[in-house]
């Protein structure tokens, strides 16, 4: 049974990592997307009604859809560590590190749909 513990441990380290490489891709490409809309690296098309509304807005919408994927990324990645942690302390702090996360998300999805509704 101790190979299945070995296992599992190396398993959730490997999704660990992949989850926390997606997370900064997303980030790289909200950037890329927010500075090169016209580019050859073209990842999001920007609605012409959002163009309306200036530049900056456009780029806070595009910008925070990806940051919102980072975050979700990174909450799996707590999630996978929480399973592997064995430390009530490293517990407490995953969970904490999560619920602001979660809150993060919660509040720029928010604001996304206020943005996009107000337009």
């Amino acid at each position: 049974m101790e190979w299945v513990e070995h296992l599992l441990t190396h398993t959730a380290e490997g999704l660990r990592l992949l989850l926390e490489i997606l997370s900064v891709l997303s980030v790289a490409v909200g950037l890329v997307a927010v500075f090169s809309p016209a580019g050859p690296l073209r990842l999001r098309a920007i609605p012409p009604r959002l163009l309306q509304r200036g530049p900056l807005t456009s780029a806070r919408l595009t910008f925070g859809g990806w940051i919102a994927l980072a975050l979700e990324f990174q909450l799996g990645a707590d999630v996978v560590q929480t399973t592997i942690s064995r430390e009530a302390s490293a517990l407490i702090q995953l969970g904490a590190v999560a619920l602001v996360r979660t809150f993060l998300n919660y509040f720029l999805s928010l604001e996304l749909k206020e943005k996009e509704q107000t337009s």
